[in-house]
């Protein structure tokens, strides 16, 4: 069952790869979507595919790349879109 996440994950997760790497990951779980940093310091996301995936995709956000020190990630449920064909940095 293909899911949509919108993902804000707040804490040192700008200038450490955090989108880079998220991207990585996502490509290796056929998600897409995108993500981009926000002007207050966080990372906001969106993520579609196959919910086991999306939910993985959502656990390495709470823990980032080496240099991220992740303090809170909050999700929202959303309805697909279908409308992404690859995943983006914004």
């Amino acid at each position: 069952m293909k899911v949509r996440a919108h993902v804000l994950a707040k804490g040192r997760v700008q200038g450490v790869f955090f989108r880079v790497t998220t991207r990585e990951e996502a490509k290796k779980r056929s998600i897409v979507g995108w993500i981009r940093n926000l002007s207050d310091g966080s990372v906001e996301a969106i993520f579609e595919g196959e919910k086991g995936k999306v939910k993985a995709l959502i656990d390495f956000c709470r823990v980032g790349p080496p240099r991220a020190r992740v303090i809170t990630v909050n999700v929202t449920w959303e309805e697909v879109t279908g409308f992404y064909d690859s995943f983006r940095i914004r």
